[in-house]
């Protein structure tokens, strides 16, 4: 049976891995957590931990590590299907019908995946080439060298109408799905004498995945000063929607996750070369909404990693009109251990400025500044007034 993303979703946010471990293990809470004696390996000091808030458990003497689904499979001996169908039964969720179009669309997205990764490869080869001069000067610039875009998937797109067309068409790939991942645009049927071209042009390309970690998009920005946009997304497509997507999200909610890791939530920066810097820095539990504002699907998101995600802005007076424009969104969102934190930057500097101005030292002190969303409520009706 196919299990839609929501599904494991709310499956997981309404079991705590508290409840269904402790049905196998005696848990003692310690602190945030919870410890006990690993259930894999036969110890005579705990070294197995669950945390509530970030939805996993670790055992350092196996190593083994996962959600809640992940234990039933191990600790029951059950497939994927079978943990879900019983964790269900837990939460009193009724099982998805059965969908007789789903395997025609996952094969179809499947391909569209495929396609968007051969982009990818392409990208990343056209900046390493002689095309790429101008797009490794500015990166340089910018404090990257050629391992970090190698970390960070950085490719370029060509200064070309049909780099990437030909490239794709040459290996195989059809317009259709060219025009359906995004990567090229047809030409309308009055323009018939146009040949279709690609969407992203003389711009550097940043990777953009979804919660599964599956490629699904790219953002572009401009080389050329008096480029109309200077960032430019993907458009909205069957498997990529803006709204819904946070980048390097998946990184990040693995970055958080790891053993070590104090922080309550995922650091929310502006854009992705903050979020490279900070990661960079340490701070890889770092992601950014794609040029819009936070929605209410991207705020579920963030409170599915942690439950106090930090919210970073400008500390000038748009930074502050954003982050009170954050606050009425998170509001009605609300429920007990959730909540978001407010990092205000110095005025005139994002978390790459700084980073770089000053060191991770003073982005981490910024962090620890950060006020609790009653705060920032507060303020923004005494500015009311």
């Amino acid at each position: 049976m196919q299990f839609g993303e929501h599904f494991i979703e709310e499956l997981k946010a309404r079991l705590r891995p508290s409840e269904v471990i402790g049905r196998h293990v005696k848990l003692k809470r310690q602190g945030r957590e919870f410890a006990a004696l690993s259930p894999f390996t036969n110890e005579k000091t705990p070294s197995f931990f669950v945390n509530d808030e970030k939805g996993f458990y670790h055992c350092f003497s196996s190593g083994k590590h996962g959600d809640i689904i992940n234990f039933v499979m191990e600790v029951e001996g059950l497939s994927f299907p079978e943990a879900v169908e019983k964790l269900a039964g837990l939460a009193g969720m009724e099982l998805p019908k059965e969908d007789p179009d789903a395997e025609r669309r996952a094969a179809a997205n499947k391909k569209t995946v495929s396609v968007i990764e051969r982009a990818q490869d392409f990208f990343e080869k056209s900046l390493r080439r002689d095309i790429g001069r101008e797009a490794r000067a500015y990166l340089k610039s910018r404090g990257l060298t050629g391992k970090d875009c190698q970390r960070f998937g950085i490719g370029y797109a060509p200064d070309s109408y049909t780099a990437l067309h030909d490239e794709l068409i040459q290996a195989g790939a059809s317009l259709d799905r060219l025009v359906d991942a995004g990567l090229v645009i047809r030409p309308e049927e009055g323009e018939r004498e146009r040949k279709p071209w690609d969407r992203f042009r003389h711009r550097i390309m940043f990777p953009i995945r979804d919660t599964r970690g599956r490629l699904v998009a790219f953002g572009g920005r401009a080389l050329d000063p008096q480029a109309k946009a200077k960032y430019l997304n993907s458009p909205e497509t069957h498997i990529f929607h803006k709204g819904r997507t946070l980048y390097r999200y998946p990184e990040a909610r693995k970055a958080l996750h790891a053993p070590g890791n104090g922080a309550r939530g995922l650091i929310v920066a502006e854009g992705y070369m903050d979020v490279i810097a900070l990661a960079k820095a340490g701070f890889e539990h770092a992601v950014a909404p794609l040029g819009t504002a936070l929605t209410e699907e991207q705020l579920q998101l963030l409170w599915r990693a942690g439950p106090e995600p930090v919210l970073c802005f400008d500390g000038d007076r748009a930074g502050i009109g954003a982050a009170f424009r954050a606050v009425e969104r998170a509001l009605p969102l609300l429920k007990p251990a959730r909540t978001v934190r407010f990092a205000l930057m110095p005025e005139g500097q994002d978390p790459d400025d700084l980073i770089r101005d000053k060191g991770a030292v003073a982005m981490a002190r910024v962090l620890e500044r950060s006020v609790p969303l009653i705060d920032m409520l507060w303020r923004r009706e005494v500015e009311r007034e």
